[in-house]
């Protein structure tokens, strides 16, 4: 299991899946013909429950005694998550990802981009984080 995985894994992204697709079932099954074709195309789009990173991320950080700014730095994020924020955990972390060699070499490049990425991955994995954290 990679770093991103376990981050997911914190954050709750996984255990929401099971829990939802039941409660999708019986909504998805009316009773008649034109319904139920229209309906078998509706459940693909929500197949990824939303995770609501930011209300679980802000809670942890109210609750941290550290002053922690998770919406910039992966340092602080990954604290957050009681993961290891060290350089090398983050080179990993990096690594998993993806990250250009360029950024690699520089450390405050590679927080930069990890973040953003990191932040990026949890969006597509159905996790609602706002358009201005996602930006660079």
């Amino acid at each position: 299991m990679g770093l991103l995985d376990t981050i997911l894994g914190k954050l709750g992204f996984g255990h929401t899946a099971a829990a939802a697709a039941p409660a999708a079932a019986p909504a998805a099954a009316p009773g008649n013909a034109a319904a139920s074709s229209t309906s078998s195309a509706a459940p693909l789009a929500p197949t990824v429950p939303l995770v609501d990173v930011v209300s679980k991320l802000d809670t942890l950080a109210q609750a941290n005694p550290e002053k922690l700014n998770w919406k910039v730095s992966i340092v602080d994020l990954l604290k957050l998550l009681s993961l290891d924020s060290s350089f090398a955990a983050r080179k990993q972390l990096a690594g998993e990802l993806g990250c250009p060699a360029a950024k690699m070499g520089d450390s405050a490049q590679m927080n930069l981009w990890l973040h953003k990425t990191v932040l990026q991955k949890l969006a597509d994995n159905g996790g609602n984080v706002p358009p201005e954290l996602l930006r660079g």
